[in-house]
């Protein structure tokens, strides 16, 4: 049996308190889709589109295009037929068809969180993470992640000293390079982290770098991943569902990073996940707190080894607990 549903639609915009930098450039606004979706009995499912174009999804445009295309009423059919070119809608029409039986009113506030330490937080690049970390782990944090292949590597691994010399014991650190490192790099890295792994006196753990080498250099990045201790995680290279599952047929084993809001179909996705076991950290995409509860009860349902969740970042944008009512009342 096909249900119908009503379908409505939101843009929003967020902006960082502080402009995030990684290796793709800098970000000031957090741009995504709203969606609700009302069955015939009046259950209201919401979801999420957050696109991050140059990260391997569709862009803002073509899912507002996609959105206003639509008709009022829309089916099942409509929701699991999205094509595989736009992940990030795939994925928030299917999690607002999915939330339709729990969301019965307006979310307001924050979706529920795991503990702190269960997270991984996010540090500024450069020298600022070294004045961050504290009110971070303060907070409870126990996972800590570095944006790397910002600057001039001898800088960096200058200030990477400091860092793990300040950091306390028992501390997990994450490297993400987002794609920026040149072979050689990425081999001084390694090289460096090894060397960190082999001093007992240091008790810190370089948990992985995260994408050290460009998307296309894949069969590089499979040839580090066994010449060092270091672990490599791939993101980029995984960013959607037919890409993840391409990787893994070319034969990586090691830790896939999976960003839930641009992957694609959470069906497919945990078809995948079940049936390889494959390693994974699931992690944000700076979505809101509707995205941020359907990523995280996948997050949940399909980590394995224990691994801390990319989802430490609320101190990167102002706690408006109102804001989706605003949004959906004053349009």
């Amino acid at each position: 049996m096909t249900n119908d549903y009503r379908f409505e639609f939101r843009p929003y915009q967020r902006r960082f308190l502080r402009s995030l930098t990684t290796n793709h450039g800098k970000w000031d606004i957090r741009e995504g889709i709203i969606l609700r979706l009302t069955d015939e009995s009046g259950k209201v499912g919401w979801g999420e589109i957050a696109p991050i174009s140059w990260f391997g999804s569709e862009t803002l445009e073509q899912a507002l295009d996609f959105c206003r295309q639509l008709p009022r009423e829309i089916t099942d059919e409509t929701i699991f037929s999205i094509p595989d070119e736009l992940p990030a809608c795939q994925f928030g029409f299917e999690s607002a068809w999915e939330m339709g039986s729990e969301f019965f009113s307006m979310p307001n506030v924050p979706c529920p969180m795991p503990q702190a330490q269960s997270f991984s937080g996010l540090l500024p690049a450069g020298e600022a993470a070294l004045n961050q970390w504290e009110r971070l782990w303060q907070q409870g944090y126990r996972t800590f992640k570095w944006k790397i292949g910002v600057d001039a590597i001898a800088h960096e691994l200058k200030i990477f000293e400091s860092l793990i010399h300040t950091l306390p014991a028992f501390t997990k650190l994450r490297l993400d390079a987002n794609g920026g490192l040149s072979y050689e790099e990425a081999n001084l890295w390694l090289w460096t982290c090894d060397n960190l792994k082999a001093n007992p006196e240091l008790p810190l753990e370089i948990e992985f770098i995260e994408q050290p080498l460009p998307v296309e250099q894949f069969q590089q990045m499979l040839e580090l991943s066994t010449s060092y201790e270091t672990a490599i995680a791939l993101d980029e290279s995984v960013a959607t569902l037919g890409q993840l599952a391409a990787c893994y047929q070319q034969g990586w084993r090691g830790i896939f990073v999976i960003k839930p809001g641009i992957v694609g179909s959470p069906s497919r996705l945990r078809k995948f996940c079940h049936q390889h076991q494959i390693d994974t950290v699931f992690s944000s995409v700076f979505e809101t707190a509707i995205a941020r509860l359907a990523a995280l009860q996948l997050a949940a349902e399909l980590s394995r080894n224990n691994r801390a969740i990319g989802f430490g970042i609320d101190h990167f944008f102002e706690q408006e607990e109102t804001w989706l009512q605003s949004l959906w009342n004053d349009l």
